[in-house]
């Protein structure tokens, strides 16, 4: 995720970190390489091509817009949703550190418990990302986390375990059956997160949007030369270029938003929310926490 100030004028057209125009160049350049060869095939040729004019493209670019539109508000909803859930994964950590702390007495127990936790997220930004989380959870579990790497869903296994560890505090009847309660739906609620997110990750939009969106932005760029030439002239690369960032500029950023869980610049800073979580956990524990983390050229990972 991009965090930084808003860049000053002069900046503005330089910036290029969390910018989608390295990922467009290509097109960009390629549509204005290929209108300056219709403006060299017209002159070279004194073809007329007075009978065209930009009027239909204008009634094309209408639906267009409807459409990218469209996709880009279910991408960014996509996005949202997905920082609503891990806002709400830190808020269910900070509730389990603050209830089990006056819930269970025997404080090995309650740290077991919250480090646990941490585990828990860890393997749940694993699992989204694609990416082996092990060796962070290893970290916090040591020994404890043997097991884990053999399940499908590791993240779910955490959860059960723990549930089993609460449901062995109250079998012990070291916390009562009001105190499991308030941490089982602590418990179902982190589940619930997790489920969300799988939603997310595994519900990609239609792949007809993007079909018709990438095929109608080329069809109006490929005829774009031939409705600008006449009254524009050697500016006509100039103009479709333009064009084609603003389309292809928004395609990319929603393909960008609709997996809000990877690792490209806009996407979400999974990493430093669980950097988030420890420092409330261990804050709570009494304990030394880890420091922030910090933006690396304003990108937080």
């Amino acid at each position: 995720m991009i965090i930084r100030p808003r860049p000053s004028f002069l900046k503005l057209f330089f910036v290029m970190r969390g910018s989608v125009v390295p990922r467009i160049l290509p097109q960009i350049i390629g549509f204005a390489a290929y209108a300056a060869l219709v403006v060299a095939a017209v002159h070279a040729t004194g073809l007329s091509l007075r009978d065209f004019n930009i009027a239909p493209f204008g009634l094309i670019a209408v639906t267009l817009s409807i459409y990218l539109g469209f996709r880009n508000n279910a991408a960014y909803d996509r996005w949202w949703e997905a920082r609503k859930l891990w806002g709400q994964l830190v808020y269910e950590i900070r509730n389990i550190a603050r209830a089990s702390s006056g819930l269970i007495p025997d404080r090995g127990e309650w740290r077991d418990l919250l480090i646990d936790s941490l585990a828990f997220c860890h393997l749940l930004r694993g699992q989204l990302r694609g990416v082996d989380a092990m060796a962070r959870v290893n970290d916090l579990l040591g020994g404890k986390a043997d097991g884990i790497a053999a399940f499908a869903n590791k993240p779910d296994e955490m959860v059960r375990r723990m549930g089993s560890r609460i449901a062995g505090l109250r079998r012990g009847e070291a916390i009562d059956s009001l105190g499991f309660r308030i941490l089982d739906e602590r418990l179902a609620t982190l589940a619930a997160v997790q489920a969300g997110c799988e939603r997310i990750a595994g519900t990609p939009l239609p792949f007809a949007y993007t079909l018709l969106l990438q095929r109608t932005a080329y069809i109006v760029l490929l005829l774009l030369p031939f409705g600008l030439v006449t009254t524009t002239g050697w500016a006509t690369p100039l103009f479709t270029a333009l064009i084609a960032y603003t389309f292809f500029g928004l395609d990319a950023l929603s393909e960008e938003l609709e997996d809000p869980f990877g690792t490209e610049a806009n996407d979400l800073a999974l990493d430093s929310l669980c950097r988030v979580c420890e420092i409330s956990v261990f804050e709570a524990l009494g304990e030394p926490a880890p420091p922030a983390l910090p933006a690396e050229r304003y990108f937080y990972s």
